[in-house]
């Protein structure tokens, strides 16, 4: 049994690798290693609990980060997991087969961002209309009287 996040970030960079581990311990991982990583997590190290799912635009690198933040619940251990994904395609797989309530979190991230989870069960909108164009957090978002 791992008992705190260091010790688990440390494991999981010499376990996977295509793990990185940044100086926050941070793992990052490639996208298309996603869901796979995601099992493992669950299945093998017993984080229980997808804590919350949101995402960070970075137009300057064309790219979404999508951020996870997994717990332990029985250990009290969360780790931070991160993963990129293109602006000009933003599609990754959804974790929701994994952990159920990304459910929501990837429609608020899909409503606010326009990253598209494949596989997901219910991918529409969550907050805005469904007939609302654009996606309003992403930085180049224009609305009338805001940004130019």
């Amino acid at each position: 049994m791992i008992e705190d996040a260091t010790t688990l970030v440390d494991e999981l960079g010499k376990k996977f690798d295509y793990v990185e581990v940044n100086e926050q311990s941070t793992v990052i991982i490639p996208a298309d290693k996603l869901l796979e990583f995601m099992q493992a997590l669950k299945d093998d190290y017993g984080m229980d609990f997808l804590t919350n799912e949101t995402a960070a635009d970075y137009p300057e690198e064309n790219k979404f980060e999508v951020v996870y933040n997994v717990s332990s619940i029985e250990n009290g251990i969360t780790i931070m997991v991160k993963t990129s994904v293109d602006r000009d395609n933003p599609e990754l797989p959804s974790v929701f087969s994994v952990w159920g309530g990304a459910n929501w979190q990837e429609r608020e991230i899909y409503d606010l961002m326009g990253v598209v989870f494949t596989g997901h069960p219910n991918p529409k909108r969550i907050l805005l209309d469904y007939d609302y164009e654009g996606h309003p957090l992403r930085k180049d978002f224009q609305w009338k009287g805001g940004r130019e």
